[in-house]
Protein backbone atom coordinates (compact mmCIF):
# COMPACT_ATOMS: atom_id res chain seq x y z
CA UNK A 1 0.00 0.00 0.00
CA UNK A 2 2.93 2.62 0.83
CA UNK A 3 4.44 2.02 -2.73
CA UNK A 4 0.85 2.79 -4.14
CA UNK A 5 0.30 5.68 -2.24
CA UNK A 6 3.59 7.00 -3.48
CA UNK A 7 2.64 6.26 -7.01
CA UNK A 8 -0.67 7.87 -7.01
CA UNK A 9 1.01 11.22 -4.82
CA UNK A 10 3.77 11.29 -7.70
CA UNK A 11 1.55 11.12 -10.70
CA UNK A 12 -1.34 13.74 -9.15
CA UNK A 13 1.82 16.07 -8.71
CA UNK A 14 3.33 15.40 -11.92
CA UNK A 15 2.02 17.59 -15.19
CA UNK A 16 4.14 16.46 -17.74
CA UNK A 17 2.53 13.24 -19.80
CA UNK A 18 5.90 12.03 -20.57
CA UNK A 19 6.77 12.47 -16.91
CA UNK A 20 3.82 10.44 -16.02
CA UNK A 21 4.32 7.38 -18.54
CA UNK A 22 8.06 7.30 -16.98
CA UNK A 23 6.83 6.99 -13.39
CA UNK A 24 4.52 4.58 -14.15
CA UNK A 25 6.80 2.32 -16.32
CA UNK A 26 9.42 2.61 -13.38
CA UNK A 27 6.30 1.75 -11.22
CA UNK A 28 5.46 -1.63 -13.20
CA UNK A 29 9.04 -2.58 -13.75
CA UNK A 30 9.62 -2.84 -9.95
CA UNK A 31 6.35 -3.78 -8.51
CA UNK A 32 5.18 -7.84 -8.64
CA UNK A 33 2.31 -9.33 -9.41
CA UNK A 34 -0.81 -9.15 -8.29
CA UNK A 35 -0.01 -5.31 -6.57
CA UNK A 36 0.80 -3.96 -10.14
CA UNK A 37 -2.20 -5.30 -11.29
CA UNK A 38 -5.09 -3.72 -8.64
CA UNK A 39 -3.09 -0.78 -9.21
CA UNK A 40 -3.72 -0.66 -12.82
CA UNK A 41 -7.49 -1.25 -11.88
CA UNK A 42 -7.51 1.14 -9.82
CA UNK A 43 -6.12 4.04 -11.91
CA UNK A 44 -8.53 2.59 -15.25
CA UNK A 45 -11.98 3.01 -12.61
CA UNK A 46 -12.31 -0.78 -12.80
CA UNK A 47 -11.84 -1.71 -8.96
CA UNK A 48 -14.70 -1.50 -6.86
CA UNK A 49 -15.46 -2.43 -2.97
CA UNK A 50 -19.01 -2.59 -2.31
CA UNK A 51 -18.69 -2.18 1.12
CA UNK A 52 -16.39 1.25 0.99
CA UNK A 53 -18.37 4.15 0.60
CA UNK A 54 -18.16 7.73 0.92
CA UNK A 55 -20.78 7.75 3.62
CA UNK A 56 -18.86 5.69 5.90
CA UNK A 57 -15.70 7.21 5.90
CA UNK A 58 -18.17 10.54 6.56
CA UNK A 59 -19.53 8.43 9.58
CA UNK A 60 -15.90 7.67 11.10
CA UNK A 61 -14.40 11.30 10.71
CA UNK A 62 -17.41 13.12 12.08
CA UNK A 63 -17.25 10.56 15.52
CA UNK A 64 -13.41 11.78 15.89
CA UNK A 65 -13.24 15.69 15.19
CA UNK A 66 -15.92 18.55 15.66
CA UNK A 67 -18.77 17.76 12.42
CA UNK A 68 -18.74 22.07 12.12
CA UNK A 69 -14.73 21.47 11.57
CA UNK A 70 -15.57 18.68 9.00
CA UNK A 71 -18.33 20.36 7.13
CA UNK A 72 -15.81 23.86 7.27
CA UNK A 73 -12.96 21.91 6.35
CA UNK A 74 -14.45 20.13 3.56
CA UNK A 75 -16.12 22.97 2.00
CA UNK A 76 -12.56 24.97 2.00
CA UNK A 77 -10.31 21.63 0.62
CA UNK A 78 -13.55 21.01 -1.42
CA UNK A 79 -12.69 17.49 -1.71
CA UNK A 80 -13.69 14.71 0.76
CA UNK A 81 -10.42 12.44 0.67
CA UNK A 82 -8.32 14.93 1.39
CA UNK A 83 -10.13 16.60 3.97
CA UNK A 84 -10.53 13.43 5.92
CA UNK A 85 -6.83 12.37 5.42
CA UNK A 86 -5.56 15.71 7.35
CA UNK A 87 -8.31 16.30 9.73
CA UNK A 88 -7.96 12.64 11.07
CA UNK A 89 -6.44 12.04 14.52
CA UNK A 90 -3.55 9.97 13.91
CA UNK A 91 -2.34 7.91 17.02
CA UNK A 92 0.68 6.62 15.20
CA UNK A 93 -0.21 3.39 17.30
CA UNK A 94 -2.45 0.10 16.39
CA UNK A 95 -6.03 0.35 18.12
CA UNK A 96 -7.12 -3.10 18.07
CA UNK A 97 -6.04 -6.66 17.84
CA UNK A 98 -6.14 -6.57 14.20
CA UNK A 99 -3.36 -4.26 13.82
CA UNK A 100 -1.23 -4.87 16.44
CA UNK A 101 2.29 -5.91 15.78
CA UNK A 102 1.07 -5.67 11.56
CA UNK A 103 2.52 -3.74 9.15
CA UNK A 104 0.29 -1.41 6.09
CA UNK A 105 -0.66 -4.44 3.87
CA UNK A 106 -0.10 -4.68 0.39
CA UNK A 107 -2.04 -3.61 -2.19
CA UNK A 108 -3.00 -6.87 -3.29
CA UNK A 109 -3.49 -7.78 0.69
CA UNK A 110 -5.64 -4.60 1.26
CA UNK A 111 -7.84 -5.46 -1.52
CA UNK A 112 -8.47 -9.24 -0.65
CA UNK A 113 -8.79 -8.10 2.61
CA UNK A 114 -12.01 -5.66 1.88
CA UNK A 115 -13.34 -8.07 -0.72
CA UNK A 116 -13.78 -10.70 1.94
CA UNK A 117 -14.88 -8.72 4.90
CA UNK A 118 -18.57 -7.61 5.92
CA UNK A 119 -19.34 -4.34 6.87
CA UNK A 120 -18.38 -4.22 10.60
CA UNK A 121 -14.71 -5.94 9.36
CA UNK A 122 -14.74 -3.09 6.92
CA UNK A 123 -15.04 -0.38 9.50
CA UNK A 124 -12.48 -1.84 11.49
CA UNK A 125 -9.71 -2.25 9.05
CA UNK A 126 -10.30 1.40 7.92
CA UNK A 127 -10.16 2.69 11.51
CA UNK A 128 -7.03 0.47 12.10
CA UNK A 129 -5.67 1.51 8.76
CA UNK A 130 -6.32 5.25 8.88
CA UNK A 131 -5.15 5.80 12.48
CA UNK A 132 -1.56 4.27 11.23
CA UNK A 133 -1.40 6.23 8.24
CA UNK A 134 0.39 9.38 7.04
CA UNK A 135 -2.00 11.80 5.36
CA UNK A 136 -0.80 11.10 1.87
CA UNK A 137 -1.75 7.30 2.68
CA UNK A 138 -4.78 8.27 4.08
CA UNK A 139 -5.49 9.90 0.94
CA UNK A 140 -4.49 7.29 -1.47
CA UNK A 141 -6.31 4.56 0.87
CA UNK A 142 -9.98 6.59 0.50
CA UNK A 143 -9.48 7.69 -3.00
CA UNK A 144 -9.10 3.94 -3.92
CA UNK A 145 -11.80 2.80 -1.96
CA UNK A 146 -14.77 5.32 -2.98
CA UNK A 147 -12.99 5.09 -7.08
CA UNK A 148 -11.81 8.42 -6.57
CA UNK A 149 -8.89 8.15 -7.90
CA UNK A 150 -8.84 11.26 -10.58
CA UNK A 151 -5.10 11.41 -11.20
CA UNK A 152 -5.41 13.44 -14.64
CA UNK A 153 -4.97 9.86 -16.87
CA UNK A 154 -7.47 8.87 -19.61
CA UNK A 155 -8.38 5.13 -19.71
CA UNK A 156 -6.38 5.29 -23.17
CA UNK A 157 -3.13 7.07 -22.43
CA UNK A 158 -3.02 3.65 -19.34
CA UNK A 159 -3.17 1.31 -22.33
CA UNK A 160 -0.56 3.47 -23.97
CA UNK A 161 1.74 3.16 -21.69
CA UNK A 162 1.38 -0.40 -21.14
CA UNK A 163 2.30 -0.53 -24.81
CA UNK A 164 5.17 1.49 -24.33
CA UNK A 165 6.07 -0.82 -21.14
CA UNK A 166 5.83 -3.61 -23.50
CA UNK A 167 7.95 -2.34 -26.36
CA UNK A 168 10.71 -2.26 -23.88
CA UNK A 169 11.19 -5.85 -25.05
CA UNK A 170 13.10 -5.94 -28.42
CA UNK A 171 10.85 -8.56 -29.32
CA UNK A 172 7.46 -7.06 -28.85
CA UNK A 173 5.61 -5.01 -31.15
CA UNK A 174 2.25 -4.28 -29.10
CA UNK A 175 0.25 -1.43 -30.21
CA UNK A 176 -2.39 0.68 -28.20
CA UNK A 177 -5.09 -0.94 -30.53
CA UNK A 178 -3.47 -4.03 -29.41
CA UNK A 179 -4.57 -3.86 -25.93
CA UNK A 180 -7.78 -1.48 -26.31
CA UNK A 181 -9.11 -5.39 -28.17
CA UNK A 182 -7.96 -7.11 -25.26
CA UNK A 183 -8.87 -5.07 -22.67
CA UNK A 184 -12.59 -5.34 -21.42
CA UNK A 185 -11.83 -9.03 -21.93
CA UNK A 186 -9.25 -9.22 -18.94
CA UNK A 187 -10.10 -9.14 -15.25
CA UNK A 188 -8.17 -7.25 -12.46
CA UNK A 189 -5.04 -8.09 -11.24
CA UNK A 190 -4.64 -8.79 -15.13
CA UNK A 191 -2.10 -11.87 -14.51
CA UNK A 192 -2.75 -13.15 -18.20
CA UNK A 193 -2.49 -9.06 -19.63
CA UNK A 194 1.06 -9.12 -18.29
CA UNK A 195 2.28 -12.76 -19.03
CA UNK A 196 1.53 -11.47 -22.63
CA UNK A 197 2.86 -7.62 -22.49
CA UNK A 198 6.20 -9.62 -21.09
CA UNK A 199 5.89 -12.62 -23.80
CA UNK A 200 5.51 -15.04 -21.74
CA UNK A 201 2.32 -15.90 -22.96
CA UNK A 202 -0.65 -15.74 -26.12
CA UNK A 203 -2.53 -12.97 -26.62
CA UNK A 204 -5.21 -13.27 -24.12
CA UNK A 205 -8.52 -14.61 -25.86
CA UNK A 206 -11.25 -12.87 -25.42
CA UNK A 207 -13.65 -14.12 -28.01
CA UNK A 208 -15.76 -15.77 -26.02
CA UNK A 209 -16.47 -13.14 -23.41
CA UNK A 210 -19.40 -11.20 -23.10
CA UNK A 211 -16.66 -8.14 -23.36
CA UNK A 212 -17.00 -4.33 -24.39
CA UNK A 213 -15.01 -3.65 -27.85
CA UNK A 214 -13.79 0.02 -28.24
CA UNK A 215 -16.25 2.11 -30.26
CA UNK A 216 -15.05 4.19 -33.73
CA UNK A 217 -16.05 7.73 -33.37
CA UNK A 218 -16.77 10.87 -35.87
CA UNK A 219 -15.43 14.11 -36.99
CA UNK A 220 -17.67 17.03 -37.74
CA UNK A 221 -18.15 17.70 -41.43
CA UNK A 222 -16.42 20.60 -42.88
CA UNK A 223 -17.32 22.82 -46.18
CA UNK A 224 -13.70 21.40 -47.46
CA UNK A 225 -14.85 17.63 -47.10
CA UNK A 226 -18.45 17.98 -48.10
CA UNK A 227 -17.10 18.04 -51.76
CA UNK A 228 -15.18 15.02 -51.55
CA UNK A 229 -18.36 13.41 -50.34
CA UNK A 230 -19.76 10.87 -53.81
CA UNK A 231 -22.80 8.26 -53.58
CA UNK A 232 -20.23 5.60 -55.18
CA UNK A 233 -17.77 6.00 -51.93
CA UNK A 234 -19.78 7.13 -49.07
CA UNK A 235 -22.99 5.63 -47.35
CA UNK A 236 -25.42 8.37 -45.78
CA UNK A 237 -27.26 7.57 -42.69
CA UNK A 238 -29.45 9.41 -40.11
CA UNK A 239 -27.75 10.77 -36.96
CA UNK A 240 -30.46 9.59 -34.40
CA UNK A 241 -30.11 11.84 -31.09
CA UNK A 242 -30.12 8.85 -28.58
CA UNK A 243 -26.98 7.55 -26.83
CA UNK A 244 -24.59 5.49 -28.56
CA UNK A 245 -24.63 1.55 -26.80
CA UNK A 246 -23.09 -1.35 -28.23
CA UNK A 247 -24.73 -4.83 -27.69
CA UNK A 248 -22.92 -7.83 -27.41
CA UNK A 249 -24.52 -11.35 -27.20
CA UNK A 250 -23.09 -14.85 -27.20
CA UNK A 251 -24.28 -18.58 -26.33
CA UNK A 252 -22.76 -17.21 -22.69
CA UNK A 253 -24.78 -14.37 -21.99
CA UNK A 254 -25.72 -10.60 -23.20
CA UNK A 255 -24.73 -7.11 -21.84
CA UNK A 256 -25.07 -3.56 -23.44
CA UNK A 257 -22.41 -0.41 -22.77
CA UNK A 258 -22.29 2.67 -23.15
CA UNK A 259 -20.06 4.32 -25.83
CA UNK A 260 -17.44 4.56 -22.98
CA UNK A 261 -18.09 0.79 -22.09
CA UNK A 262 -19.49 0.99 -18.77
CA UNK A 263 -22.69 -1.92 -18.62
CA UNK A 264 -25.37 -0.68 -18.60
CA UNK A 265 -27.70 -3.57 -18.86
CA UNK A 266 -29.25 -3.17 -15.30
CA UNK A 267 -30.69 -0.24 -16.81
CA UNK A 268 -32.37 -0.97 -20.09
CA UNK A 269 -33.66 -5.02 -19.08
CA UNK A 270 -36.77 -4.71 -21.32
CA UNK A 271 -34.30 -4.27 -24.42
CA UNK A 272 -31.99 -7.17 -23.20
CA UNK A 273 -35.05 -9.60 -22.23
CA UNK A 274 -36.02 -9.03 -25.33
CA UNK A 275 -33.23 -11.10 -27.01
CA UNK A 276 -32.36 -14.56 -27.07
CA UNK A 277 -29.03 -14.95 -26.78
CA UNK A 278 -28.94 -18.21 -28.57
CA UNK A 279 -30.13 -17.05 -31.60
CA UNK A 280 -28.62 -14.08 -31.88
CA UNK A 281 -24.99 -14.01 -31.57
CA UNK A 282 -22.41 -10.90 -32.16
CA UNK A 283 -21.10 -7.61 -30.95
CA UNK A 284 -23.91 -4.96 -33.06
CA UNK A 285 -22.83 -0.80 -33.00
CA UNK A 286 -26.11 1.48 -32.63
CA UNK A 287 -27.96 4.10 -30.75
CA UNK A 288 -30.52 3.67 -27.99
CA UNK A 289 -33.61 5.58 -28.61
CA UNK A 290 -37.00 5.87 -26.45
CA UNK A 291 -39.35 4.03 -29.14
CA UNK A 292 -42.59 2.59 -28.77
CA UNK A 293 -43.40 0.28 -32.17
CA UNK A 294 -42.38 1.89 -34.98
CA UNK A 295 -42.65 5.58 -32.96
CA UNK A 296 -39.35 7.17 -31.73
CA UNK A 297 -39.59 9.89 -29.25
CA UNK A 298 -37.33 12.31 -28.19
CA UNK A 299 -34.26 12.67 -26.29
CA UNK A 300 -35.73 14.14 -23.58
CA UNK A 301 -38.25 11.13 -22.96
CA UNK A 302 -35.11 8.69 -22.93
CA UNK A 303 -33.52 10.73 -20.50
CA UNK A 304 -36.03 9.94 -18.04
CA UNK A 305 -34.71 6.44 -18.29
CA UNK A 306 -31.06 7.67 -17.87
CA UNK A 307 -29.17 7.06 -14.49
CA UNK A 308 -31.78 4.91 -13.47
CA UNK A 309 -29.63 1.87 -12.43
CA UNK A 310 -32.92 -0.41 -11.89
CA UNK A 311 -35.90 1.41 -13.64
CA UNK A 312 -39.34 0.56 -12.24
CA UNK A 313 -41.99 -1.71 -14.08
CA UNK A 314 -44.11 1.81 -14.72
CA UNK A 315 -41.30 3.59 -16.11
CA UNK A 316 -40.59 0.97 -18.35
CA UNK A 317 -44.03 0.57 -19.65
CA UNK A 318 -44.11 4.45 -20.11
CA UNK A 319 -41.05 4.66 -21.63
CA UNK A 320 -39.87 1.86 -23.63
CA UNK A 321 -36.64 1.67 -25.40
CA UNK A 322 -35.18 0.15 -28.73
CA UNK A 323 -31.89 -0.22 -30.24
CA UNK A 324 -31.41 1.26 -33.93
CA UNK A 325 -28.44 -1.11 -35.13
CA UNK A 326 -26.15 0.67 -37.62
CA UNK A 327 -23.18 -1.73 -37.27
CA UNK A 328 -21.72 -5.07 -36.53
CA UNK A 329 -18.32 -5.80 -35.52
CA UNK A 330 -19.22 -9.66 -34.99
CA UNK A 331 -21.60 -11.84 -36.38
CA UNK A 332 -21.96 -15.22 -35.67
CA UNK A 333 -18.46 -15.19 -33.94
CA UNK A 334 -17.16 -14.18 -37.23
CA UNK A 335 -14.77 -10.64 -36.65
CA UNK A 336 -16.27 -8.26 -39.13
CA UNK A 337 -13.80 -5.16 -38.23
CA UNK A 338 -11.45 -5.68 -40.50
CA UNK A 339 -14.12 -5.51 -43.32
CA UNK A 340 -15.19 -2.64 -45.23
CA UNK A 341 -18.03 -0.76 -44.33
CA UNK A 342 -20.09 -1.84 -47.53
CA UNK A 343 -19.24 -5.69 -46.49
CA UNK A 344 -20.34 -5.11 -43.15
CA UNK A 345 -23.37 -3.16 -43.78
CA UNK A 346 -24.44 -6.18 -46.62
CA UNK A 347 -23.83 -9.06 -43.55
CA UNK A 348 -25.52 -6.71 -41.34
CA UNK A 349 -28.76 -6.46 -43.23
CA UNK A 350 -28.83 -9.99 -44.22
CA UNK A 351 -28.46 -10.83 -40.36
CA UNK A 352 -31.34 -8.58 -39.50
CA UNK A 353 -33.64 -9.95 -42.12
CA UNK A 354 -33.57 -13.64 -40.23
CA UNK A 355 -34.51 -11.76 -37.28
CA UNK A 356 -37.75 -11.24 -35.53
CA UNK A 357 -37.46 -8.67 -32.72
CA UNK A 358 -39.30 -5.34 -32.64
CA UNK A 359 -36.72 -3.55 -30.37
CA UNK A 360 -33.91 -4.08 -32.75
CA UNK A 361 -34.14 -1.60 -36.22
CA UNK A 362 -32.04 -1.09 -38.92
CA UNK A 363 -30.89 2.11 -39.84
CA UNK A 364 -30.72 1.81 -43.57
CA UNK A 365 -28.91 4.09 -45.84
CA UNK A 366 -30.22 7.11 -47.11
CA UNK A 367 -30.29 7.36 -51.14
CA UNK A 368 -28.69 10.29 -52.68
CA UNK A 369 -27.01 11.02 -56.23
CA UNK A 370 -25.25 14.90 -55.49
CA UNK A 371 -23.97 16.97 -53.43
CA UNK A 372 -27.52 18.82 -53.75
CA UNK A 373 -29.35 15.94 -53.05
CA UNK A 374 -27.39 15.63 -49.84
CA UNK A 375 -27.47 18.97 -48.86
CA UNK A 376 -31.68 18.34 -49.57
CA UNK A 377 -31.66 15.31 -46.91
CA UNK A 378 -29.85 17.37 -44.82
CA UNK A 379 -32.34 20.33 -44.55
CA UNK A 380 -34.66 17.73 -44.30
CA UNK A 381 -33.29 16.57 -41.05
CA UNK A 382 -33.07 20.41 -40.38
CA UNK A 383 -36.98 21.41 -40.89
CA UNK A 384 -38.26 17.92 -39.59
CA UNK A 385 -40.57 17.36 -36.60
CA UNK A 386 -38.41 14.65 -35.80
CA UNK A 387 -36.61 15.42 -32.75
CA UNK A 388 -34.39 12.27 -32.67
CA UNK A 389 -32.57 13.14 -36.00
CA UNK A 390 -30.32 15.62 -35.27
CA UNK A 391 -28.13 15.60 -38.73
CA UNK A 392 -26.48 12.90 -40.94
CA UNK A 393 -24.18 10.71 -40.74
CA UNK A 394 -21.26 10.00 -43.46
CA UNK A 395 -19.39 7.02 -43.40
CA UNK A 396 -16.64 5.78 -46.38
CA UNK A 397 -17.91 2.63 -47.62
CA UNK A 398 -14.58 1.24 -47.61
CA UNK A 399 -13.84 2.45 -43.82
CA UNK A 400 -12.78 -0.71 -41.76
CA UNK A 401 -13.88 -0.22 -38.08
CA UNK A 402 -11.20 1.30 -35.87
CA UNK A 403 -11.36 2.44 -32.06
CA UNK A 404 -11.03 6.13 -32.17
CA UNK A 405 -11.60 8.74 -34.38
CA UNK A 406 -10.15 8.04 -37.50
CA UNK A 407 -9.52 10.71 -39.82
CA UNK A 408 -11.34 11.11 -42.87
CA UNK A 409 -13.38 7.91 -42.48
CA UNK A 410 -16.77 9.10 -40.73
CA UNK A 411 -18.12 12.60 -40.78
CA UNK A 412 -20.91 14.04 -38.37
CA UNK A 413 -23.51 16.68 -39.90
CA UNK A 414 -25.62 18.16 -37.81
CA UNK A 415 -28.32 19.90 -37.94
CA UNK A 416 -28.13 23.75 -38.04
CA UNK A 417 -29.51 24.33 -34.39
CA UNK A 418 -26.50 25.16 -32.80
CA UNK A 419 -25.05 23.15 -30.55
CA UNK A 420 -21.99 22.70 -28.82
CA UNK A 421 -20.27 19.90 -26.23
CA UNK A 422 -18.64 22.02 -24.01
CA UNK A 423 -16.72 20.51 -20.91
CA UNK A 424 -17.66 22.85 -17.36
CA UNK A 425 -14.70 24.64 -16.11
CA UNK A 426 -16.47 26.68 -12.74
CA UNK A 427 -19.35 26.91 -11.15
CA UNK A 428 -20.59 29.45 -8.72
CA UNK A 429 -23.28 29.69 -6.26
CA UNK A 430 -27.15 31.32 -8.13
CA UNK A 431 -29.48 33.43 -6.10
CA UNK A 432 -32.89 33.74 -4.82
CA UNK A 433 -34.25 30.09 -4.69
CA UNK A 434 -30.78 28.70 -6.02
CA UNK A 435 -28.46 30.45 -3.36
CA UNK A 436 -27.59 27.03 -1.64
CA UNK A 437 -26.58 25.15 -5.16
CA UNK A 438 -24.14 26.04 -7.75
CA UNK A 439 -26.04 27.00 -10.56
CA UNK A 440 -24.17 29.42 -12.89
CA UNK A 441 -21.68 27.73 -14.98
CA UNK A 442 -18.92 28.38 -17.01
CA UNK A 443 -17.68 25.97 -19.69
CA UNK A 444 -15.15 25.55 -22.62
CA UNK A 445 -13.85 24.10 -25.59
CA UNK A 446 -10.78 22.15 -26.45
CA UNK A 447 -7.88 24.08 -28.29
CA UNK A 448 -5.79 21.14 -28.55
CA UNK A 449 -4.93 20.05 -25.27
CA UNK A 450 -6.44 23.35 -23.21
CA UNK A 451 -9.59 24.00 -22.35
CA UNK A 452 -10.08 27.37 -23.19
CA UNK A 453 -13.95 29.10 -21.45
CA UNK A 454 -16.04 30.25 -24.45
CA UNK A 455 -19.63 31.51 -21.93
CA UNK A 456 -21.59 30.87 -19.23
CA UNK A 457 -25.17 29.69 -18.71
CA UNK A 458 -26.97 29.03 -15.51
CA UNK A 459 -30.63 27.81 -17.20
CA UNK A 460 -32.05 25.27 -19.18
CA UNK A 461 -31.90 22.31 -16.68
CA UNK A 462 -34.32 21.21 -14.10
CA UNK A 463 -34.61 21.21 -10.50
CA UNK A 464 -33.79 17.33 -10.89
CA UNK A 465 -30.86 18.15 -12.67
CA UNK A 466 -29.83 20.86 -10.96
CA UNK A 467 -29.22 18.83 -7.53
CA UNK A 468 -26.96 16.47 -9.74
CA UNK A 469 -25.21 18.70 -11.14
CA UNK A 470 -24.58 20.87 -7.73
CA UNK A 471 -23.48 17.28 -6.29
CA UNK A 472 -21.07 16.66 -9.33
CA UNK A 473 -19.46 20.56 -8.36
CA UNK A 474 -18.88 19.48 -4.68
CA UNK A 475 -17.34 15.94 -5.06
CA UNK A 476 -15.04 17.25 -7.89
CA UNK A 477 -13.73 20.85 -6.91
CA UNK A 478 -10.09 21.05 -7.47
CA UNK A 479 -9.80 24.72 -7.09
CA UNK A 480 -11.40 27.52 -5.29
CA UNK A 481 -11.02 31.93 -6.49
CA UNK A 482 -13.50 33.56 -3.87
CA UNK A 483 -17.08 32.30 -4.68
CA UNK A 484 -16.28 30.74 -7.41
CA UNK A 485 -14.90 26.96 -7.85
CA UNK A 486 -12.79 25.25 -10.46
CA UNK A 487 -13.79 21.68 -11.48
CA UNK A 488 -12.45 18.52 -12.93
CA UNK A 489 -12.64 19.16 -16.62
CA UNK A 490 -14.64 15.66 -16.84
CA UNK A 491 -18.16 17.05 -17.03
CA UNK A 492 -19.81 18.04 -20.44
CA UNK A 493 -22.67 19.62 -20.87
CA UNK A 494 -24.42 20.35 -24.29
CA UNK A 495 -25.15 24.04 -25.05
CA UNK A 496 -27.59 25.46 -26.99
CA UNK A 497 -26.61 29.03 -28.25
CA UNK A 498 -28.38 31.51 -30.66
CA UNK A 499 -25.32 32.45 -32.21
CA UNK A 500 -21.31 32.95 -31.76
CA UNK A 501 -19.22 35.90 -32.40
CA UNK A 502 -15.81 36.88 -31.46
CA UNK A 503 -15.04 38.31 -27.96
CA UNK A 504 -11.93 39.38 -26.30
CA UNK A 505 -13.80 38.90 -22.86
CA UNK A 506 -12.78 35.20 -23.23
CA UNK A 507 -9.17 33.75 -23.72
CA UNK A 508 -10.67 31.98 -26.43
CA UNK A 509 -11.34 34.78 -28.62
CA UNK A 510 -15.24 33.81 -28.86
CA UNK A 511 -18.33 34.14 -26.86
CA UNK A 512 -21.63 32.36 -27.26
CA UNK A 513 -25.05 34.13 -27.55
CA UNK A 514 -27.91 33.35 -25.10
CA UNK A 515 -26.41 30.15 -23.94
CA UNK A 516 -28.26 27.73 -22.26
CA UNK A 517 -27.96 24.18 -21.01
CA UNK A 518 -29.76 21.70 -23.53
CA UNK A 519 -28.50 18.39 -22.13
CA UNK A 520 -26.15 16.78 -19.78
CA UNK A 521 -23.71 14.54 -21.16
CA UNK A 522 -23.31 12.30 -18.17
CA UNK A 523 -22.31 9.45 -21.00
CA UNK A 524 -20.18 11.81 -22.93
CA UNK A 525 -16.14 11.65 -22.09
CA UNK A 526 -15.05 15.30 -21.65
CA UNK A 527 -12.23 14.26 -24.37
CA UNK A 528 -14.72 13.81 -26.55
CA UNK A 529 -15.96 17.42 -26.29
CA UNK A 530 -15.75 19.87 -29.21
CA UNK A 531 -12.61 21.50 -30.68
CA UNK A 532 -12.26 25.52 -30.33
CA UNK A 533 -12.30 25.44 -33.84
CA UNK A 534 -15.64 24.01 -34.31
CA UNK A 535 -16.86 26.72 -32.77
CA UNK A 536 -15.01 29.35 -34.47
CA UNK A 537 -16.06 27.91 -38.08
CA UNK A 538 -20.22 28.72 -36.53
CA UNK A 539 -19.51 32.40 -36.77
CA UNK A 540 -21.16 34.21 -39.57
CA UNK A 541 -19.23 36.01 -42.21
Amino acid sequence: MDAFSRLVDQLYFTSSNLAKSAILRDYLRTTPNPDRGWAIAAIAGTLNFDLFKRKLIKDLITTRVDPVLFDLSYDYVGEMSETVAHLWPSTGEATNELSKNVSLPSLHELVVLFKQSNKQQVEEILVSLLDRMTAPQRWALIKLGTRGLRIGLSARFLKKVLAEYANELPQNNISTEDIERVWHGVEPPYLDLFDWLENKADKPDVSKRITFQPVMLSHPLSDNELTTISSEHWQAEWKYDGIRVQLVCNENGKALFSRTGDDISGSFPDLLDSIDETHVSGVFDGELLAMQDEQINSFNQLQQRLNKKKPSKKLMQEIPVGMMLYDALFIDGIDLREKALRIRSSQLTAWYELQSNRLLKLSAPLIFNTIEELRALREKANTSDNGYIEGLMLKNKDSIYVAGRPKGQWYKWKRDAKLVDAVIMYAQRGHGKRSSFYSDYTFGCWQDDKLLPIGKAYSGFTDDELKQIDKWIRHNTIGRFGPVKEVKKELVFEVAFDSVHHSKRHKSGVALRFPRIHRIRWDKPASEADQLTTLVSLIEK
